[in-house]
């Protein structure tokens, strides 16, 4: 193995060259675009045998995808924000043609107003659509979970296309340690593309339920894709098994950091977690038992694990870098959902931070640990508490008094 460094984005560019992708159908986006440049760099001085064709949009792109891995070739792609919105018609049509390919989410939030810092909103808004999800913390799960999304998608249980997502900025542009396994090594894991029994050519028509039907051939085929996508499950215990033995890293579908003998416990995804870890370790050290609990799999839901390491803890904070406006942090009514009726269940106390790529501080881990505590404690949780500073309120009132102004001196308000 090669070790170097490298961005989130050359980690995922690398493992779709290791991957011996065939077709790459690219539309630019910040902060994702630095992907498509450096496969556009790698095919255009023949170092890889594959075709990046640019779209006119990222709805086309999405379409392009699924139709190639449809032909039977292995197919990458990446997009961002917007541009994951601008294809989410697609994103469920394609996972309706049990199309397996694996697409990077580069997480941006969304406008309006428009900001190019990361949060979840983008990635989450697509967790119906049917592509399963992956979650990374660092430059190295980039590699990875590229590498094992692909495993994933062509699972002759699974056959859905997945999501690697990786927070714009904090892990786009950040370089970081990454091991870059040989390319052998790579195929040895994943083999070549088997594109199953389904594999449209023009010398053999088959049908797979792209036509109108009605309701019960309809309901039919979404529950069929649904237990599809709860195969992910099983099939992820296995291929991580075989990564385990070929690369040594081991993953999980849901991580756990020091949660054995903790009262109090984390929960988040993202590249924030390692902003967590480090917390956790702070506060043991002042005598806490606090510990954290990080997805990676959000799509098909690890409730049986999170069950499992969440059993006999008296405390959760979830923290959301999501706002779903009107009910609150996704994540939190995800795990609350994944504990409803189960026994001795934990106080859960939801946290939104980190949105529009706002830092979460080490005194905001320590006041969340404290806050969730004693709610423990009452078995009282507070309302939804979103992170933010007195300071960055009167910052905010200082623009609102220069704006004011300024339009009180151009004319645009009339003083009554």
């Amino acid at each position: 193995m090669n070790r170097t460094l490298l961005t989130g984005n050359a980690a995922a560019a690398w493992a779709a060259r290791l991957a011996r992708v065939d077709y790459v159908p690219a539309f630019p986006i910040t902060p994702q675009t630095e992907i498509l440049e450096t496969l556009s760099a790698w095919i255009a001085d023949g170092l890889m045998d594959s075709r990046l064709v640019i779209l006119e949009s990222e709805h086309s792109m999405m379409t392009a995808a699924g139709a190639a891995a449809a032909t039977g070739v292995r197919v990458f792609t990446a997009t961002s924000s917007q541009g994951l919105l601008y294809a989410i018609e697609m994103l469920y049509t394609v996972a309706g043609w049990r199309a397996p390919f694996v697409l990077v989410n580069v997480s941006r939030g969304l406008s309006a107003p428009i900001t190019l810092e990361p949060d979840h909103n983008d990635i989450l808004a697509t967790r119906d659509s049917g592509f399963l999800q992956m979650h990374c913390a660092t430059c190295q799960e980039v590699l990875d979970s590229v590498l094992m999304a692909f495993r994933l998608a062509e699972d002759n249980r699974v056959r859905l296309p997945v999501i690697v997502n990786m927070d714009g900025f904090y892990l786009s542009f950040t370089r970081e340690p990454v091991c870059i396994p040989a390319g052998e090594m790579v195929q040895d894991f994943l083999g070549p593309f088997d594109p199953g029994p389904i594999r449209f050519r023009a010398s053999a028509p088959v049908s797979q339920a792209v036509a109108v039907l009605g309701g019960s051939p309809y309901s039919y085929f979404r529950y069929e894709t649904h237990l599809a996508a709860l195969q992910g499950l099983a099939a992820f215990e296995d291929l991580v098994a075989d990564f385990s033995r070929l690369f040594q890293r081991r993953y999980q579908a849901v991580e756990a950091y020091r949660t054995d003998d903790a009262e109090v416990v984390f929960i988040m995804i993202g590249s924030f977690a390692t902003k967590a870890m480090d917390a956790v370790d702070r506060l043991r050290e002042a005598g806490q038992s606090v510990g954290l609990v990080r997805p990676r799999l959000l799509r098909p839901f690890p409730e049986p694990q999170l069950r499992r390491l969440l059993a006999g803890k008296k405390g959760v904070a979830v923290i959301d870098q999501n706002l779903s406006l009107g009910k609150g942090g996704v994540l939190y009514a995800e795990v609350a959902s994944a504990l409803y009726g189960q026994p001795q269940v934990p106080v859960l106390v939801s946290f939104i931070g980190g949105l529009g790529g706002r830092d979460i501080s080490p005194e905001e881990f320590y006041e969340m640990a404290t806050i969730t505590r004693q709610a423990a404690d009452t078995g009282q949780p507070p309302p939804p508490r979103l992170l933010y500073t007195e300071e960055e309120l009167r910052e905010v009132r200082k623009l609102q008094t220069i704006a004011h102004t300024e339009r009180q001196r151009l004319g645009y308000l009339v003083d009554t």
